[in-house]
């Protein structure tokens, strides 16, 4: 099984393999995964249970889980950061952006994408994490 160290990380490269790529399957859909369990306002539930600025364990236990092959990890040459990503909101169905809850704390992920050409999202990940772009200099990879 591979291991991601940063789980935001993961998320960036969930979304480029099930959500874009269609690749990684099946596709989550915590609407779909809440309604076997009964809840079937799935943005009333987030509310009553003030979860609105959290990552509902359900979708963190998912992804947490999630084996991604090498084999699919090798396919990976774009990475995307965009806040607007389905991939947060199966995480988070109410997040608004405003905060952190997202952010990509470290790179030591890259190891895990060998074929890695460019990062779009340059100054959102500059901004999460000061001397990233350094980083992916030093690898070749390039940003925009």
């Amino acid at each position: 099984m591979t291991v991601f160290r940063d789980f935001n990380f993961k998320l960036l490269v969930i979304e480029k393999l099930m959500y874009w790529d269609e690749t990684l399957t099946p596709v989550f859909s915590l609407k779909k995964h809440m309604r076997e369990r009964g809840i079937e306002d799935l943005d009333a539930y987030v509310e009553e249970n003030e979860l609105e600025y959290t990552i509902l364990d359900e979708a963190r236990t998912y992804f947490e889980e999630l084996d991604i092959p090498a084999e699919l990890l090798a396919t990976v040459e774009e990475l995307t950061f965009d806040g607007g990503h389905q991939v947060f909101m199966e995480c988070a169905p109410v997040w608004d952006g405003e905060d952190d809850l997202f952010d990509v704390r470290c790179l030591d992920d890259l190891d895990l994408l060998p074929t890695l050409k460019l990062f779009t999202g340059k100054r959102e990940l500059e901004h999460m994490l000061p001397g990233a772009l350094e980083i992916l200099a030093a690898r070749g990879i390039a940003t925009r």
